[in-house]
């Protein structure tokens, strides 16, 4: 298929299937045969069937979610280099606040690599493969490369250890500036399995998983990270983060979330998207 877009149709006939006793691994052996592609079959899986899917993760996958060491409810995590605070957990969804992820030098260092490599950011294209300049996000910003600088490397370690996640199945580092009265209007980090270009975006290390949104200042107004489909607010505090993941490509997570408008000064944030597996 040129184009593989989950229709209610194909919904329709995996429901058939599971009412009929098929498994879903029996179910997504069908689909393969007949040409569709494994990532776009799973998560049509998952979204039809939700978690009566279980499936087993294929090669290069690494099964579960990112999530802190938080069952002793320490109020710091040890992450080898550094005490990270832990400031507010939600468990559904799983949203974390943590506080002094980095230090003061370290916001500094990045926005000081990051502030001559700034263009105007960009979204999933809405009808067409690539990416494009979208009205609902007024920022610039900047991709890291994976360990492209000391700096980068350590933190990147930093959080690999705090999230108990690979270290390679991390995106590059975005950084993103918002100077006053931009905003990044609600939204799903997880890429949308209907979508042209999710079937190429996935050969590269899968659906995302969780995001990791860190503070590099503190505004003097505004900017905060808000989930509107939960009522939560989370003020940007330079060397703060805020941590939340999606078991899957849907709604039902709860993950909708957007950055509100900066109402007086800048606000730089960098943002780590995990990867169900080794990101190229």
């Amino acid at each position: 298929m040129s184009q593989q877009v989950i229709t209610p149709e194909l919904c329709a006939w995996i429901t058939e299937q599971s009412s009929a006793g098929h498994a879903s691994e029996s179910i997504l052996a069908a689909m393969l045969g007949s040409g569709w592609d494994e990532g776009i079959a799973r998560q049509a899986l998952a979204r039809t069937l939700g978690q009566s899917a279980t499936l087993t993760p294929p090669p290069g996958i690494t099964p579960g979610l990112p999530e802190p060491e938080l069952s002793r409810f320490a109020p710091v995590i040890d992450t080898g280099d550094r005490q990270v605070k832990v400031l507010m957990a939600l468990r559904q969804p799983r949203v974390v606040v943590f506080g002094d992820l980095l230090s003061d030098e370290e916001c500094d260092g990045i926005i000081g690599l990051a502030s001559k490599r700034l263009a105007r950011s960009e979204t999933v294209a809405t009808g067409s493969d690539g990416s494009e300049v979208n009205a609902a996000r007024t920022s610039d910003g900047m991709f890291f490369e994976r360990c492209e600088t000391d700096l980068i490397r350590r933190i990147e370690a930093r959080i690999a250890t705090l999230l108990r996640w690979p270290l390679d199945h991390g995106e590059g580092l975005q950084v993103l500036r918002y100077r006053p009265g931009a905003e990044y209007q609600p939204h799903y980090d997880y890429f949308d399995p209907g979508h042209v270009s999710t079937p190429n975006i996935l050969r590269r290390g899968g659906q995302r998983v969780a995001t990791l949104v860190i503070y590099l200042n503190t505004p003097a107004a505004g900017g905060s990270t808000i989930f509107p489909d939960i009522g939560l607010d989370v003020a940007p505090v330079k060397g703060n983060a805020v941590f939340f993941s999606y078991d899957r490509p849907h709604p039902a997570t709860q993950t909708l979330h957007g950055g509100s408008p900066v109402l007086d000064g800048e606000k730089w944030v960098a943002t780590k998207w995990l990867r169900q597996g080794v990101f190229t």
